[in-house]
């Protein structure tokens, strides 16, 4: 894959894709292998959607999916190689369109998120607090959609307040899903206009667009992730656009959709650094801070009611929670408790973000770092994490996060099992196969930088 290229001295790097001229038959000959891939998408995307019960053919779901990431990377690579038309472009935004409509008319088959989301509306449409509330409560049992009972029935919500408010905003599974599909597609049109803002092709956004892990995460399975994805993306086009207090609001609400944004929080801030006035830039940075941190409060005040019980919810799933792990449980195995565990990993993440700091690492290319960085450091890696660092992938199509964001569908593995009544349990050989290629590829290229004069880990 070609170099990151916002905001990098790429010269040399470029010379391989953009700055060499292909030949016009090039171009024609790449959209039709381009149309051929979107077609075999369709015809996979259309399989997976008809399948009236995917929890039992989870292993034909995931080598369905792995086909699916196999074409996916063709089409990257076509998009990175050939400077591409009008007529691929469009190919290629009709294209996302059509895969989630072939999506969207199954039952969410390999999660049962959506369900508590319904149960959350329903709670937040009868005007009680979530934060006090669970399932097995008697005075709230009666929400619950008996066809679909729900797991975890004695923690209470673990959402922040903009998830909250959006799981009231419809009442049917189906609803759900085609509100944050929709959201989702949102996002693709914003990463058009970021990609136009830092002059990159728009054909890049089939990175996302057409991402596997992104089509089922949203389409298939109706998660809320695309909220904060969209959120966090506005929050992008403001640092770009040097609005940085209107950012601020938008990291914000992305960070009352999931909680991930807030690692991001230090390097928006940095961007509202004065140079040559220190007094100005600290001042800067607090009223940055201050911005933030108000409409986080203003997010969570009609809950304060819930008092110590409003992180209840995430405390609980933070102590019982362990799946499609990776250097997590490499840290836990080394003889580590599990508090000993967090803490190293927190080290790490923070490890993480003080290195784009003090890189000076542009946003969006930090934002790649500490969101992938993120999810592999975390005891909890569902599939549908990895679609977080997936837009910026749009601008560093780095070879090993993109293997990433195809072998992720491997973190399926364990609804086999879970589907027939026994425990939610990984298999170190499925992670093995999911991870190992990414940290061996990883690796290899941290050597090769190191061995260049004048190289950085974040490149």
């Amino acid at each position: 894959m070609p170099a990151p290229l916002v905001g990098e001295e790429q010269a040399t790097d470029n010379r391989n894709a953009r700055a060499a001229q292909p030949r016009r038959g090039d171009a024609r000959a790449a959209h039709l292998v381009l149309l051929a891939v979107a077609a075999a998408l369709a015809a996979i995307t259309f399989c997976l959607g008809r399948q009236p019960d995917l929890k039992t053919h989870v292993p034909e779901f995931i080598g369905l999916n792995l086909g699916a990431g196999a074409l996916y990377l063709v089409g990257t690579y076509l998009v990175e190689q050939f400077r591409l038309g009008r007529a691929a472009l469009v190919t290629i935004l009709a294209s996302a369109v059509v895969f989630r409509l072939c999506l969207l008319p199954c039952e969410p088959p390999l999660s049962d998120d959506v369900y508590r989301y319904q149960w959350e509306g329903r709670v937040e449409r009868a005007h009680i607090n979530p934060y006090e509330v669970f399932p097995e409560l008697p005075g709230v049992r009666a929400l619950e959609d008996p066809r679909h009972p729900l797991a975890n029935r004695t923690v209470p919500t673990l959402y922040p307040p903009l998830s909250e408010v959006a799981f009231s905003w419809v009442k049917t599974v189906a609803g759900y899903k085609r509100l944050f599909t929709a959201l989702d597609l949102g996002s693709a049109c914003l990463l058009l206009l970021l990609l136009a803002t830092v002059k990159q092709p728009l054909h890049r956004v089939l990175v996302y667009a057409w991402n596997p892990t992104v089509l089922v995460s949203f389409a298939l399975c109706g998660h809320h992730d695309s909220l904060a994805i969209l959120t966090l993306l506005a929050a992008e086009i403001l640092i770009l656009a040097r609005r940085r207090l209107t950012a601020m609001v938008f990291l914000a609400l992305s960070f009352l959709a999931k909680f991930y944004p807030l690692v991001l929080l230090p390097i928006v801030l940095r961007g509202r650094r004065t140079a040559g006035d220190p007094v100005r830039a600290a001042n800067s940075v607090w009223l940055g801070a201050g911005v933030f941190a108000a409409v986080a409060l203003l997010g969570y005040l009609p809950y304060l009611g819930a008092g110590p019980r409003l992180f209840g919810g995430l405390s609980d799933y933070a102590v019982g929670w362990e799946a499609n792990d990776s250097l997590f449980r490499l840290v836990l195995r080394a003889g580590n408790s599990k508090a000993q565990a967090e803490l190293v990993v927190g080290v790490m993440a923070l490890a993480l973000v003080a290195y784009a700091l003090k890189k000076r690492i542009e946003p969006l290319r930090a934002s790649l770092l500490v969101t992938a960085g993120l999810v592999m450091l975390s005891p909890a890696a569902f599939p549908w994490y990895f679609t977080w660092s997936v837009p910026f992938l749009c601008f560093y199509p780095r070879a090993p996060w993109l293997l990433m964001s195809v072998t992720a569908v491997l973190g399926y593995s364990p609804v086999v099992a879970y589907a027939a009544g026994q425990p939610y349990r990984d298999s170190p050989f499925i992670l093995a196969l999911e991870y190992a290629p990414v940290y061996l590829w990883l690796a290899i290229g941290l050597v090769q930088r190191a061995r260049a004069p004048g190289a950085s880990v974040g490149q």
